[in-house]
């Protein structure tokens, strides 16, 4: 009887201590609401007629993309630990609710990891960007996704022509992270997806065989932040390359993913900074993004802008925030053609609970003379609101 006692005993401790060495936390966002937009396009002076994109819907995503995730980590002793992430997007206003045509989920990041106390922690996976991590933490709009930023740009209709400004996420990568040490932290990735294709006799059978050459995608990114009490400072510089066999050149792409276009290098850096005067947040921040031609370096676009913004609470729970910016897009080409553009946004939270808030944002932007730049339409401007709920858990 004393040896069943010791023995279910040593079982309950022994599977006590299990459980306290690892955990998997199951969390998302759903955020749903109503949306309405009008997204004009102008044409050049050498052109006919205009275009005007009007919408009002029951939408979704509008404050914050809505997902699903699951992570986890499990203590390995001495101070380090294994870790996990895996983040899917939801559309919860769809008939998709993983908003895949092929039936799959939509990934954000998936990614696994040790981390060393003391020292930091590094992970392999699809990951956020260095320059992704910086917005994060100096966005006065908290990366919303209504039209108004000149930092993080969004879409209201098709004939928008707001351009990412930088990389979001990349696959194929490895990031690190260090500790904070006298509140200096650092971060960076690498990514890498090369494939060299080699053809030796004849090409007898076009359909199956190339003439081959390399399809190299890779990329890296370094990035710094400082504390200092109220102070925040963050810095990031990423460059991506994607080189194909084609002979086409395809820059700037027009979504916020990790596809930096085709046969393009992709240049991109950020400063941002924010300090908490106690009743409101001031940001300011600056963000360039270059594509190059692989082919010819002297063939580019360029995107560059800066915004400033503040967000505070009003009451202990009305939260709001404002921000305006501007900036421009130039290209290789007679006299360096140059594509004005200015953003602002107004927001404002009521929070219900910790988990549950309502909210409502407007913002508007505007493009002109972009013909000669992107080759579009003479100018373009757009405007949205978009009031809703969202709930984490």
């Amino acid at each position: 009887m004393k040896k069943s006692l010791l023995a279910i005993a040593a079982m309950t401790a022994f599977a006590g201590a299990a459980q306290a060495q690892s955990s998997v936390t199951v969390y998302g966002i759903l955020d749903v609401g109503f949306t309405g937009a009008d997204a004009k396009a102008f044409p050049a002076s050498n052109a006919v007629g205009s275009k005007k994109t009007t919408s009002a819907q029951f939408g979704q995503s509008a404050e914050t993309t809505s997902r699903l995730g699951f992570k986890g980590t499990e203590d390995l002793g001495g101070g380090l630990a294994g870790f996990f992430t895996a983040e899917f997007q939801l559309y919860p206003q769809e008939d998709r609710l993983s908003g895949s045509t092929a039936g799959g989920l939509t990934n954000r990041q998936t990614f696994v990891g040790l981390s060393k106390k003391g020292l930091g922690q590094a992970a392999i996976g699809t990951q956020y960007t260095p320059i992704h991590t910086s917005v994060a933490a100096t966005d006065p709009g908290q990366q919303n996704n209504v039209v108004g930023s000149i930092i993080y740009p969004a879409k209201a209709n098709s004939v928008d022509t707001s351009t990412a400004a930088y990389t979001i996420r990349q696959n194929n990568a490895i990031t690190f992270n260090t500790e904070k040490f006298a509140g200096f932290s650092a971060k960076g990735i690498y990514s890498q997806k090369n494939q060299n294709e080699t053809q030796t006799g004849a090409n007898n059978t076009a359909a199956l065989y190339t003439a081959g050459g390399t399809k190299n995608v890779n990329g890296w990114g370094l990035g710094v932040d400082y504390t200092w009490q109220k102070l925040l400072v963050t810095a990031a510089y990423q460059s991506f390359r994607n080189e194909t066999n084609v002979s086409t050149v395809n820059p700037i792409t027009t979504t916020n993913t990790n596809d930096n276009g085709t046969n393009v290098k992709d240049n991109q850096a950020y400063v941002g900074a924010t300090y908490d005067f106690g009743i409101l947040k001031a940001y300011a921040s600056w963000i360039s993004r270059k594509e190059l031609s692989v082919l010819n370096s002297n063939d580019y676009v360029k995107r560059s802008g800066q915004q400033i913004g503040v967000r505070s609470f009003i009451t202990p729970t009305i939260e709001a925030w404002a921000n305006i910016g501007n900036g421009s897009y130039k290209a290789a080409g007679v006299g360096e053609p140059t594509a004005n553009m200015n953003a602002w946004q107004l927001g404002s939270n009521y929070l219900l609970s910790k988990r549950t808030n309502l909210y409502a944002i407007y913002g508007k932007t505007q493009t002109s003379n972009i013909t000669t730049v992107l080759g579009v339409t003479g100018s373009a401007a757009a405007s949205q609101y978009a009031v809703g709920v969202r709930h984490t858990f």
